[in-house]
């Protein structure tokens, strides 16, 4: 009966190309017995898990490991469990299975399988949204769940050149940036490339690495948006059945507006007006789901997230390639590129004066080349994330060498 999921699951590992590993598995053992990727449609969950499949068993036609998508058609009438126990008793040890919100009642029955096969090593990916904490079968006591990022722009740079870079934490940045910088630069002037055009091209297509799958900019601005319809149609639904048809109408509406002003400040009675939501907690949710799919990111004045009282200061697309797809400003885009690579690792509040407050206790104004220290100048730890310079000076700091934090 696994004859066919195994030759599915195969042809998969044999004929992936990807040779590019990304920071996720260089940083992640994965090695607890069971492990939930997630992360937002498209930034590579499925390589990695293949990618790992092959590092570890590296006889690709292994019947040790097992890849499954969890919404083929060929699992019919087939339950997860039936195929787990049968993958057991056919000496099976990895069983990985991608898109798993796809799949009815999947919490439930991961939890079986983990909790039955004690042997088995389960390799889970998701929607970023994936409500993991929640409802009577709680993974979160079993799983260890990891949150997968897009690209950074030093991994945009190495897939597209070829190249190694090194990565730095924030804050060797803050203190050594202009060596770092300088040495960045000569890596790239011995392959005849330059930071700043690089930099260029990251913040309209970098952060997803299916940019490289197509012909032209385009073509990938297409494949983008159908991405976030998909998102919101397909992957919300499935993880929130009880959203209708009209709630993603609204769920589109909303993200609309706050595209078309981004960074948004929210006026949350006059956006329940402009979306036709009766009431604030509806529409706070409408906000989460679009920021756990990884569509959008809310700039708070503190690190609790959106409360029961607090509204955000600022509303942001999730990076930048999604601006690119409704045309935003530039400013805006250096904001989103700072808040987006930064926050990985670090939390990233509003603070009373200039732009961001990070890990409460470093200020960032960002801006262009001539931005000055004017707002935030009787700061302490104050600095000016800049745009179009190479390399900076004192507390001025490129904006582009933030893309090197992974």
């Amino acid at each position: 009966m696994l004859e066919p999921f195994f030759q599915l699951s195969q042809n998969y590992i044999v004929n992936y190309r990807q040779e590019y590993v990304r920071y996720f598995l260089k940083e992640e053992t994965l090695s607890n017995r069971f492990s939930i990727v997630s992360g937002q449609r498209g930034i590579g969950k499925t390589t990695a898990i293949i990618q790992y499949m092959r590092q570890r068993y590296p006889d690709l036609y292994s019947t040790k490991v097992l890849y499954l998508q969890a919404d083929h058609f060929l699992l019919g009438n087939h339950t997860l469990y039936d195929i787990a126990d049968m993958f057991v008793k056919m000496g099976g040890e990895l069983l990985c299975i991608d898109e798993i919100h796809k799949y009815p009642h999947w919490s439930k029955e991961l939890k079986s399988i983990n909790d039955t096969f004690r042997e088995l090593k389960l390799l889970i990916s998701g929607s970023s949204a994936l409500e993991i904490h929640k409802g009577s079968h709680d993974l979160s006591r079993r799983a260890l769940v990891y949150k997968m990022k897009g690209m950074s722009l030093r991994e945009f740079i190495e897939m597209k050149l070829g190249v190694e870079l090194e990565s730095f934490g924030l804050e060797e940045i803050l203190s050594g940036h202009q060596s770092i910088a300088q040495k960045i630069m000569e890596q790239l002037a011995k392959i005849n490339e330059k930071i700043l055009p690089l930099f260029k091209v990251y913040l309209e297509v970098g952060y997803y690495p299916y940019y490289f799958e197509y012909n032209n900019k385009e073509q990938f601005t297409m494949a983008l948006e159908q991405n976030i319809h998909t998102t919101i149609e397909s992957d919300l639904l499935a993880i929130y059945p009880s959203l209708t048809g009209n709630s993603v109408k609204k769920l589109k509406s909303l993200l609309k507006v706050i595209s078309a002003s981004v960074p948004f400040t929210p006026d949350m009675k006059k956006l329940k007006g402009i979306i036709g939501v009766g009431d604030e907690r509806t529409l706070k949710n409408y906000l989460k789901y679009l920021e756990d799919a990884g569509l959008m990111r809310m700039l708070m004045k503190t690190s609790k997230g959106l409360g029961s009282i607090e509204k955000p200061e600022k509303i942001y697309m999730d990076n930048t390639a999604l601006l690119f797809v409704s045309n935003a400003d530039v400013g805006t885009v250096r904001e989103t590129f700072f808040m987006n690579q930064v926050s990985k690792d670090h939390a990233v509040i509003a603070p009373k004066n200039g732009d961001f407050f990070v890990d409460e206790k470093f200020v960032f104004e960002v801006g262009g080349k001539g931005k000055s220290f004017t707002q935030i100048k009787e700061m302490k730890n104050s600095y000016v994330a800049a745009d179009d310079i190479e390399v900076g000076f004192g507390n001025k700091i490129p904006l582009w060498l933030f893309g090197f934090l992974y």
